[in-house]
């Protein structure tokens, strides 16, 4: 993995030295509104992060690529990852702080690790799953051409009632 600089941002591969800034970022309650929790402890994320380091799933068939997102002026911002499967296609996700949204910052980091897993790791499927109200998301990925598709066509196995899935496909070459 290498660091990946935007316009404004410069996207770090994460590592366990940046638990304790991605702490107060993922505190953030907003962030939560649909899914997840945030992390109980700083030591419960710096172990997760020690773990992601090895950038493969325990059972080494996905390769797993995070990276932290930094903006000049503020610091982290958020984080955006990628599965890849063993059939070479990448399951997206990313979380922005409250105060970092609106202003574009997600939809340039997207689009950013887009174009590396394009360049660098040869993917050219690209899914995310999302909660169905979360306006926020579904616009930022329709921005960026995704569209909603069947579950049952996006081999990512179940999923969660309320959520639904959204793909893109980059054409090779």
């Amino acid at each position: 993995m290498r660091a990946i600089v935007t316009n404004r941002l410069t996207l770090e591969p994460q590592q366990a030295a940046h638990a304790q800034e991605m702490f107060v970022v993922l505190s953030d309650p907003a962030i939560y509104e649909y899914e997840n929790e945030p992390p109980p402890s700083l030591a419960w994320l710096q172990s997760r992060f020690v773990r992601l380091e090895s950038r493969r799933s325990p059972d080494g068939q996905q390769q797993w690529l995070n990276w932290v997102i930094r903006h000049s002026s503020s610091g982290l911002i958020g984080y955006v990852q990628a599965t890849i499967s063993p059939d070479n296609q990448a399951s997206l996700a990313y979380v922005l702080a409250s105060a970092s949204w609106g202003q574009g910052f997600g939809f340039e980091a997207v689009e950013a690790i887009l174009r590396e897993l394009v360049e660098q790791y040869g993917i050219h499927t690209f899914s995310a799953v999302l909660r169905e109200e979360n306006f926020r998301s579904k616009k930022l990925l329709e921005r960026l051409q995704f569209q909603v598709v069947s579950a049952e066509l996006s081999d990512l196995g179940p999923i969660e009632q309320g959520e639904i899935v959204m793909q893109r496909e980059i054409s090779r070459g």
